[in-house]
């Protein structure tokens, strides 16, 4: 016998699949050493962007990358948001001249970098050359 589900079930599971399908989209964090280093050593996806709290083109970027956390086609990418201003040993190794720098890698491979784009499209480009296989 087929029975439909109450509302209260639904509502109540409503929340757990939301979550399941937000875990397969792009993943943001705060930069730390060690996540970037555990992501390249197993080859990941991984994008560095180079935030400062000042820069309006960084928070119009911060804006972009959020709207993307709900796309597919960037499920395996995380995003580290690294502080501009604090991280100085990070900037020089990694030669960052600029606030809004972004610089995608997959596993310890440099696929993009790019400085300034604010729009969806050319952010997802560069974060999509760290899954293409």
């Amino acid at each position: 016998m087929f029975r439909i589900p109450s509302l209260t079930a639904v509502l109540l599971t409503l929340p757990l699949w939301l979550m399941s399908q937000m875990a397969h989209a792009l993943e943001i964090k705060p930069y730390s050493a060690a996540t970037l280093q555990t992501l390249q050593a197993e080859g990941k996806p991984v994008a560095v962007h180079f935030h400062a709290d000042w820069c309006p083109t960084c928070r119009a970027q911060s804006l972009s990358f959020q709207a993307m956390k709900q796309d597919t086609q960037l499920k395996d990418v995380t995003l580290l948001v690294a502080n501009y201003d604090t991280e100085a040993a990070l900037k020089q190794r990694m030669q960052i001249r600029a606030q809004s720098t972004v610089v995608v890698f997959r596993g310890k491979h440099e696929t993009a970098r790019q400085g300034g784009y604010t729009e969806v499209a050319p952010l997802k480009t560069a974060l999509l050359t760290a899954v293409a296989h």
